[in-house]
């Protein structure tokens, strides 16, 4: 499933809307990976977004 672990980030949903107006549905779902991360001293494998995993290595350097 397309959800972050560690923001709870999941899919959000709208419409693809054609040049003659007509509105389809569609999904866009977040870039999730897996990383291994280090919380509270335990090293985890979670499924995080892509955004959360630039954010952690910003607060690393």
């Amino acid at each position: 499933m397309a959800k972050c672990e560690l923001c709870g980030k999941g899919p959000q949903f709208g419409h693809n809307v054609s040049h003659s107006n007509v509105r389809t549905k569609r999904m866009w779902r977040p870039n999730v990976q897996k990383a291994t991360v280090v919380i509270n001293g335990v090293e985890r494998t979670l499924r995080i977004c892509t955004k959360c995993l630039k954010t952690l290595s910003k607060s690393k350097e």
